[in-house]
C-alpha cells in the first residue's frame, strides 16, 4: 500500500478529523480512504453493467440509415 506525507491546512485537517469522529475511523489515513472512495462514487463513472454492453454492442450492430436534412427527414415520418 502507498505511502504518503501530505502538508495539510488547518481546515483540511479539520475536515478529516471530523469525518474521522462521524465514521469512528481510526486515524486520519482511513478518513482519507472514506473521503477518496465517497469522491469516486459521486464524481468518477461507474463501471458498466455487463447487461448494458451487451445491449450496446447489438445496437451498435444494427442498420443505419443516412440523413442529410433532419427536417425533411422528420416531415415525411409524420406524413406516414
Amino acid at each position: 500500500m502507498p505511502t504518503a506525507i501530505v502538508k495539510l491546512d488547518e481546515n483540511a485537517n479539520r475536515v478529516i478529523n471530523i469525518v474521522k469522529a462521524k465514521y469512528g475511523l481510526n486515524d486520519k489515513s482511513e478518513a482519507i480512504n472514506k473521503m477518496a472512495a465517497d469522491y469516486e462514487e459521486e464524481l468518477l463513472e461507474p463501471e458498466l453493467r455487463p447487461e448494458y454492453i451487451e445491449k450496446l454492442r447489438k445496437i451498435e450492430k444494427e442498420k443505419t440509415i443516412k440523413i442529410r436534412d433532419i427536417d425533411s427527414y422528420f416531415k415525411q415520418l409524420r406524413k406516414r
